[in-house]
């Protein structure tokens, strides 16, 4: 059998990474009697000097995807979770100035937030169940079912990329929301609203512009805080004439009021919501009952930029 050099190779080796995904890590902090808790899904992508694995099968330059498991688990220890932000600056820095062959980093984390279980302090539970919930237990969390907070972050040994953001946070509007005056066709049978329910599931996603150790580090917790926040009254005091307005109004109030974010984008599906037709039941549906449609769905996507800054959210990362 005849071997060729690699520059005679007729196929080559392009962008390549592994690592281990989706470990699991719970972190209880106990502070006396008061527990904090931090549940994370990490996954990391490491990249760089790879290409004998994949042209010669050597492991030379290759640390094991279970050690990069062992890693994270040892960190949650070693530097606490503060926020997933930190955890993966934390672990992308360690690859890579750790391993020489590995030039870049990539950390996605995944944070399920859960809430206290209200307890009564009286010793009245019993005889009065009502009294329960009137203190905040220190040790009994309850898993919210609301949205997943998601951040990315990228290290290449001297700049940062960090992107956090959202998915499945789920938001509704029973009125302000109108759609019409759109295009028709002879295939147009959607009727015009002028009174509807707009309702999506956010899926969003922002870029930092903290990209060196030189600069302030945004305070993670805060800032995730803050941005929810906008991005809920955006789209709570936004009359609507189109899913996409609202969608703009929700990254520009973000922009004006966060400094340390040039960039969000968005995926929203138009969670549809028709009114059923009740005049077989001799009823009249004055906008009350809906039919609650899951599929198809509308899909509004876009990115919102600060002024002259560039666009780098790549523009699928919203829907992972």
């Amino acid at each position: 059998m005849t071997t060729h050099p690699r520059s005679a190779r007729p196929a080559v080796l392009a962008q390549n990474q592994y690592g281990k995904a989706e470990n699991r890590v719970v972190r209880i902090t106990r502070d006396g009697a008061t527990h904090h808790i931090k549940d994370l899904n990490v996954s990391v992508a490491l990249s760089g000097d790879m290409e004998e694995v994949h042209y010669s099968g050597s492991n030379a330059n290759v640390l094991p995807t279970d050690t990069t498991k062992n890693t994270v688990y040892a960190f949650a220890k070693e530097h606490g979770i503060e926020s997933a932000e930190q955890f993966g600056i934390h672990l992308a820095r360690h690859f890579v100035t750790s391993q020489e062959p590995i030039r870049t980093a990539r950390i996605r984390v995944e944070e399920y937030s859960w809430e206290r279980i209200g307890t009564s302090e009286t010793g009245t539970s019993e005889a009065d169940p009502a009294s329960a919930g009137a203190a905040e237990g220190g040790h009994s969390f309850a898993r919210k079912g609301q949205e997943t907070r998601v951040t990315q972050i990228t290290y290449d040994g001297s700049s940062w990329e960090v992107v956090s953001g959202l998915k499945d946070l789920v938001v509704l509007n029973s009125t302000n929301s109108e759609f019409w005056g759109y295009v028709k066709d002879k295939y147009t049978t959607l009727k015009e609203a002028y009174d509807r329910i707009l309702a999506t599931e956010v899926s969003a996603r922002w870029r930092f512009n903290w990209t060196d150790d030189e600069q302030p580090m945004p305070d993670w917790e805060e800032s995730y805080a803050q941005v929810r926040g906008h991005m809920l009254q955006a789209f709570a005091q936004t009359y609507s004439l189109s899913l996409q307005q609202t969608l703009y109004q929700m990254g520009a109030r973000i922009i004006e009021h966060r400094d340390e974010i040039d960039e969000v984008r968005f995926s929203l599906p138009n969670k549809h919501h028709f009114l059923v037709d009740l005049e077989p039941f001799g009823l009249k549906n004055d906008n009350e009952v809906y039919f609650a449609a899951d599929r198809p769905y509308g899909l509004i996507e876009a990115t919102i930029l600060r002024d002259g800054c560039e666009a780098l959210i790549p523009v699928d990362l919203s829907n992972l």
